[in-house]
């Protein structure tokens, strides 16, 4: 079992440097919460996703299902955008209090402004920020965003991170030994100037008195990282991330990403359970689902959504997946953006009573 609640990069040897690995370390003393929210209904909203399905009628007895239509209804020229990316707009209610918030912002401004629009999405409206980890096509649009909304958002904006490595910078191999591609880093002096304040949560932590947020999420299963970008643990030119490696040889050098800081959004439902989301599954949506239940004390799994990042996985290791997941119960599963296909395709095979095919412009509800 490895579990992680602090990063921690271990760098030993020089055969080291092109794969990352981490101490394991007990949950730390009070990492549960002391107390978890109950909303009495979830609205997600689909903002961007990978690809869109035309409106149908059905779904799941546990989830209200609306989907916008493909062109604008209030001008033919505008339409859906789909790209490779997650944003999703979370809405909840405790009694006659609302709080709403913005999960990450997918590849592009263009896209996720465009949606929003479509959707009725007001981005005056949002409370809180999240951004689930560091890769370019969570937080490609977030610039965009603040720039056409922050001025009518609250002063004291709060954005909850998963850790200091959000910050690092990631590159793609290119196939040319020794050469990399950019892919992107969240520069905090942009932060700054939209006056952001930045919570760090290692730890699990309420948001807003609804959501939590699942900490560094424990490696116990037999999921691993499975192959995605590299990344530099270093600041160059006031950007990148504070974190030394133990092997100075490593110190701003490409290694494989293990992405340490990667966190869910939780929600409980009243007498429906936990709706977790994954955002990218780096860390493993079974992973992902048992942290979320063990820092909350909740055993009922109601929902696991998001992507799985399963799309680069072979048919076996999908299938150990859905098996693992099935164990946990859940009423509803929703794959999103890089669970790719095969992992939809199983799933109909073995859980099409809990299966939700997502789409861009796909609106659910949770709760009454």
């Amino acid at each position: 079992m490895i579990d992680v609640r602090r990063r921690q990069i271990v760098i030993g040897t020089a055969a080291a440097l092109a794969q990352l690995s981490f101490a394991p370390r007990a949950l730390a003393q009070g990492a549960r919460l002391s107390s978890v929210p109950t909303v009495d209904s979830l609205t997600i909203r689909v903002l961007t996703d990978s690809s869109y399905d035309t409106p149908r009628i059905g779904g799941s007895k546990w989830v209200k299902t609306k989907r916008a239509g493909l062109i604008s209804p209030k001008d033919v020229r505008k339409t859906l955008h789909n790209e490779w990316g997650l944003s999703l707009h979370l809405e909840s209610r405790i009694g006659g209090e609302t709080r709403q918030i913005m999960l990450d912002f997918g590849y592009t401004q263009n896209a996720l402004l465009n949606n929003m629009e479509i959707m009725g999405v007001d981005g005056t409206k949002t409370q809180a920020l999240i951004v689930s980890h560091g890769h370019y096509d969570h937080f490609g649009g977030l610039l965009g965003y603040l720039e056409k909304f922050r001025d009518k958002l609250p002063a004291d904006l709060p954005m909850f991170v998963g850790g200091e490595d959000l910050f690092c910078i990631r590159k793609n191999a290119t196939g040319t030994p020794g050469h990399f591609a950019d892919w992107g880093v969240l520069d905090r002096r942009d932060l700054e100037k939209h006056r952001i304040r930045v919570v760090s949560c290692e730890q699990p932590t309420v948001v807003l008195g609804h959501a939590f947020t699942t900490g560094t999420i424990a490696r116990t299963s037999f999921e691993s990282v499975l192959p995605n970008t590299l990344v530099e643990y270093a600041k160059r030119d006031g950007i990148g991330c504070d974190i030394p490696a133990e092997n100075a040889k490593a110190q701003g050098k490409p290694v494989q990403d293990q992405h340490i800081h990667e966190h869910g959004t939780c929600f409980n439902v009243k007498d429906r359970g936990l709706v977790v989301m994954s955002s990218c599954g780096h860390a493993g949506i079974v992973n992902t689902a048992r942290q979320a239940m063990e820092v909350s004390g909740v055993k009922k799994l109601h929902a696991a959504l998001g992507g799985f990042h399963l799309f680069p996985a072979p048919e076996d290791y999908i299938k150990k997946t859905i098996a693992e997941l099935k164990a946990l119960d859940p009423d509803v599963i929703i794959p999103m953006h890089c669970s790719g296909p095969t992992m939809v395709l199983l799933l109909r095979t073995e859980l099409a009573d809990r299966l939700i095919v997502s789409s861009t412009g796909t609106e659910y509800v949770f709760g009454g």
